[in-house]
């Protein structure tokens, strides 16, 4: 994590070949360091931030009124910082009989915003509240309703259930920032003081990455792959020289304990779709045994979406394992307790999150929590099936190798796909697929839930769900496609992507005469699709040329399909 002074020096750097995107900051307490540190952590995420901060403490000024200059900016994002100093203030003022509604106050200002028509399709961060106790009470605040306490808390919950009911709020989590760091370190009542800044200088950088995080998911910018070394990283000691009972792991006291907690970590992400592998300079047969037979640990080869274990170098076995998971380098962490495997991995595979792990293994997990990797912008029970599916996937590229032609490798995969709209069933997976497709994805577009139902609701709008599946598995649900009217003649393709797991099986073939297929059904001569580049979309870049479509000369970006004179592609995808 970069410190403030090293963000402010990235912004006097050129970053104009970086994308844009709009963010408004609006708070009741003095933002600008804030401000500035946000504009750096984003570049040093990958992208610039168009940033208007709005004037000291106007936020409902600047939230209601339709001529403000937060109108007029049009922002993509909207950070919310209410300081708890603010909330304070707020309680203090409150006849006591009272105070016991401030909370819901706070909840109803935040729900009116959303609820306003006004800022649809702008997504809200809202940060929460750090607890201050102000011991009026003592420990028996936790019974009086009306204590700062307990108002807090509840807002903070109340914010958490607002956050599950509206898909366009993300909470950036500072009570929890403040319990890992000290409210010492996240507070400094001199500066308070003097500028009315509620946060340290130390604090800036922490709680910059933490709201730049947030935006970056939401954009489809996440870790999905943590790819873990094993001798003294996922269990104490070196399984090849210590065997099976030398090792060290389990409950009891010791160190063993702290790589067990470890596991439970690495459970827990992976249940929650983060894709587990294991690249490890071992003997196969020997690296696995514990994963088999040792009775306390918590990952077994069922977790692995990918289990590499030989003596080549840790390098060429990561490059191996995004070759079969098919995702971008800097889509994966890579644990191992060793400096000199994490040099080499750091130096020769640009873009993967490296974390320099403390020297104690006791340390780990801590430090792994402050780091806050894999922040995501959703979870849907998709996510849970991403292992096997990625085991799946392994599968088929060893059968692959076993054939010279690629036809029939295609063939025998016996794939089926299935065709329909934007339904309840399917919204959740059409959303985050449009959050997360960053390489297959022709326009980029990002859709929330809500979004997802508005286009299945519009008459006009063609919305397609392709999910795949074949004799090793179900991929799910795996490409989307929107095409609007532009006139009585020709379709645009708003959005096309697809998930990278299935490329090259001939998907885009199979979409694209359905695509056909449902234009002549409807009366259209014409496709028109537009291929908008990003840094990491550039597999795409001839997608519409190599399908047929013809550039338009007047939009370069744009391509265009006779569908009177398209002939159906061959695919070895099955309809369902």
């Amino acid at each position: 994590m970069l410190d403030l002074k090293q963000l402010k020096r990235l912004i006097k750097q050129e970053h104009s070949d970086l994308p844009r995107v709009k963010v408004a900051l609006l708070g009741d307490t003095a933002t600008q360091l804030l401000a500035t540190a946000m504009r750096g952590v984003a570049i040093d995420m990958g992208f610039n931030i168009e940033l208007y901060e709005a004037d000291y403490d106007q936020v409902e000024q600047q939230f209601f009124d339709p001529d403000s200059e937060l109108h007029h900016f049009e922002p993509q994002y909207i950070v919310l910082f209410q300081a708890v100093h603010r909330l304070v203030d707020d309680h203090a003022a409150m006849p006591p009989e009272q105070r016991g509604f401030l909370a819901q106050r706070r909840l109803d200002f935040i729900e009116s915003i959303l609820n306003d028509r006004a800022w649809e399709g702008c997504r809200i961060i809202c940060m929460n509240y750090p607890e201050i106790d102000d011991t009026v009470f003592g420990n028996y605040a936790n019974q009086v309703e009306g204590s700062l306490i307990y108002q807090t808390r509840l807002l903070n919950v109340g914010l958490m259930q607002l956050a599950q009911r509206y898909d366009s709020l993300s909470v950036v989590d500072l009570a929890a920032l403040q319990a890992q760091m000290g409210r010492q370190t996240m507070f400094s009542p001199s500066v308070y003081a003097s500028t009315e800044m509620v946060l340290s200088i130390d604090a800036l950088p922490p709680v910059s990455y933490r709201v730049v995080q947030v935006i970056a998911a939401q954009r489809g910018t996440f870790k999905k792959c943590l790819i873990l070394d094993l001798d003294n990283t996922l269990w104490g000691g070196i399984i090849g020289d210590d065997g099976m009972e030398g090792i060290q792991l389990g409950h009891g006291l010791g160190i063993g304990r702290v790589f067990t907690e470890l596991q439970q970590w690495c459970k827990k992400l992976q249940q929650r779709g983060v894709i587990l592998c294991v690249v490890s300079k071992n003997d196969e047969i020997v690296a696995k045994e514990p994963f088999r037979q040792h009775p306390d640990m918590v990952l077994r080869l069922d977790d692995i979406a990918v289990f590499i274990a030989n003596w080549e170098t840790k390098v060429d076995n990561i490059r191996a394992v995004q070759q079969i998971l098919n995702i971008g380098f800097d889509s994966m962490v890579f644990l191992d307790d060793n400096p000199f495997e994490r040099a080499i991995v750091r130096e020769h595979i640009p873009g993967i999150t490296v974390p320099e792990l403390p020297e104690d293994p006791a340390e780990y997990l801590e430090y792994l929590y402050s780091m806050n990797l894999f922040e995501t912008a959703s979870a849907s029970e998709v996510d849970i099936k991403r292992t096997r599916q990625y085991q799946q996937e392994a599968q088929r590229v060893e059968l692959k190798r076993t054939f010279d032609n690629e036809q029939e490798f295609l063939v025998s995969l016996d794939m089926q796909a299935r065709v329909e709209s934007f339904n309840t069933f399917n919204t959740p997976r059409v959303a985050q697929l449009t959050q997360r497709s960053n390489q297959f994805n022709l326009r980029t577009i990002r859709y929330s839930e809500d979004d997802v139902k508005h286009l299945a609701q519009d008459p006009e709008v063609i919305d397609l769900a392709f999910s795949l599946s074949d004799r090793f598995g179900d991929h799910g649900l795996i490409a989307v496609v929107v095409m609007r009217p532009l006139d009585s003649e020709t379709l645009f393709v708003d959005t096309w992507l697809m998930s990278c797991r299935v490329l090259k099986r001939g998907m885009e073939r199979f979409t694209l005469n359905e695509m056909v297929e449902i234009a002549r059904s409807q009366g259209y001569k014409y496709i028109v699709g537009e291929y908008i580049a990003t840094p990491k979309n550039g597999m795409v870049a001839t997608h519409y040329a190599s399908l047929g479509f013809t550039q338009l000369e007047s939009e370069p970006a744009k391509w265009i399909l006779d569908v009177a004179n398209y002939r159906t592609l061959d695919t070895a995808i099955r309809r369902l």
